[in-house]
């Protein structure tokens, strides 16, 4: 049984470096390698020395059980992990491979049941989920991320842009809310405001580039505006045009606003950020908007006419949208982001659209085009970068079903579908004797629960 095994104190993990003799061990019933991890940095061994100096040893690749030996007994099967190991298991086999690519993932929290930020991070970094992007600063979760290497976009909510006008305000926002954890977390973009052009807070629009400037005037100001970039995210509605996509435009009613915001961007070189949901598009006119065309299902396509080139979907089709838009303000070198786009799983019976099925099938051929490192039709050499919406259900969401169902997993760690991740997992192999019973699900949860609670 597993108490009949040696193991060290964490306190102890920078004096030994595992596997140790059997001797050199103190028996604390508690197993941590180095530094207090065990998978998440490259390879540790972790041995379990017995009374007789025999020994049971497994070896971990970033979070992957990769081999075993040894023939002690590990019998520990924790309820309280049972979601967290759902979360790792399926979550890996969404984001394996998406280091380093376009994607990254939003972190909402709106809601009252979801789990630590700590929780969460050790979850993101064991699956070299390397970009967040957050609706605020929270410190918990920056505090949560030191060290982690994950980049950052944190916000500066609606209510504070009429505020942010004045110079002093703002620096004191960076001095409370970027500047402390910069040298632990990566920190990479501020976004001022969410949605304010087009959306229900239009009355904010006169607010907004001035905020915008005055974030960044602050940064210049700290010496902080070569690491952290500001900009602002949109939604869809401040287009006029989406389609044919070479005929983007924006709302006319908005130009006075979007245009000096162009401005910013082409001076600071910081991205335009944009909330696409084809999911929309559906819901508003399922008779006329294929299904497949915005599921990214194979589907004749739709031509733009005056470029001749095709669209296999509607995502790709809006983003040019978009790249039309800016170009018809005279601005040419200004990268379009996606800083949102998901499809909820549940909605009311009016959400058409809105099913369990549907979500599974647009996120999961969602990534594998960011895998494929595909452009746009009219943009093909500029790789799309996007922001999954996102990591949880979100209970407290005020609107219609579909809002608080845009979670790629519950609260609790359990997947809301099935996004196939059998094609992604690393496989596990054994090399010794399991004739005590010792199996993979033991293995994981016991993995599991050292990484989540030591």
């Amino acid at each position: 049984m597993i108490n009949e095994c040696n193991y060290f104190l964490e306190d102890d993990a920078d004096r030994y470096v595992p596997p140790l003799p059997a001797t050199q061990l103190a028996a604390t019933n508690k197993i941590v390698a180095a530094n207090g991890v065990v998978a998440a940095n490259g390879v540790a061994d972790v041995r379990c020395c017995g009374a007789l100096m025999s020994s049971s040893v497994f070896k971990l690749t970033g979070s992957a059980l990769t081999e075993l030996c040894g023939s002690s007994q590990f019998d520990l099967l924790m309820a309280n992990i049972i979601p967290t190991f759902l979360l790792l298991l399926t979550l890996s086999g969404l984001f394996v491979g998406t280091y380093a690519l376009g994607v990254g993932i939003n972190y909402g929290q709106i809601a009252n049941n979801l789990p630590p930020a700590s929780h969460v991070s050790v979850l993101l970094k064991s699956l070299n989920i390397s970009r967040v992007k957050l609706y605020d600063a929270d410190p918990k979760v920056l505090s949560s991320f030191a060290n982690s290497n994950v980049e950052f976009i944190i916000g500066l909510g609606n209510e504070y842009l009429q505020r942010m006008q004045d110079p002093q305000e703002a620096q004191m926002w960076i001095q409370q809310n970027v500047q402390p954890y910069l040298s632990q977390t990566r920190i990479t973009c501020i976004t001022v405001g969410n949605e304010i052009l087009g959306g229900q807070d239009i009355q904010l629009a006169p607010y907004l580039y001035p905020a915008m400037q005055s974030m960044y005037n602050a940064l210049v100001n700290l010496g902080l505006h070569q690491q952290v970039y500001v900009t602002t995210a949109h939604s869809l509605q401040i287009l006029a045009t989406s389609f044919p996509p070479s005929q983007g435009a924006f709302r006319e009613d908005l130009i006075q606003y979007l245009q000096p915001i162009l401005t910013f961007h082409a001076q600071t070189n910081s991205p335009f950020l944009i909330n696409v949901y084809p999911y929309f598009a559906y819901k508003n006119d399922p008779n006329n908007v294929p299904l497949e065309y915005v599921l990214f299902e194979p589907n004749p396509g739709a031509i733009d006419p005056n470029t001749n080139l095709k669209y296999d979907n509607m995502l790709y089709a809006q983003i040019d949208a978009v790249y039309s838009a800016i170009k018809a303000l005279n601005h040419v070198n200004i990268q379009v982001q996606i800083s949102e786009t998901g499809w909820p799983s549940k909605g009311d019976e009016n959400e058409f659209g809105a099913t369990v099925q549907n979500a599974g099938i647009y996120h999961k051929n969602l990534i594998q085009r960011m895998q494929q490192r595909q452009g746009t039709p009219a943009n093909p050499t500029q790789p799309i970068d996007i922001y999954v919406f996102a990591l949880f259900n979100e209970n407290m969401k005020p609107g219609p079903t579909s809002e608080r169902n845009y979670g790629l997993y519950y609260p609790n760690g359990t997947p809301v579908y099935n996004l196939g991740v059998q094609g992604y997992l690393p496989r596990m192999h054994f090399s010794a004797s399991m004739k005590n019973g010792l199996s993979i699900f033991n293995l994981l949860f016991l993995l599991i629960g050292y990484l989540i609670f030591v």
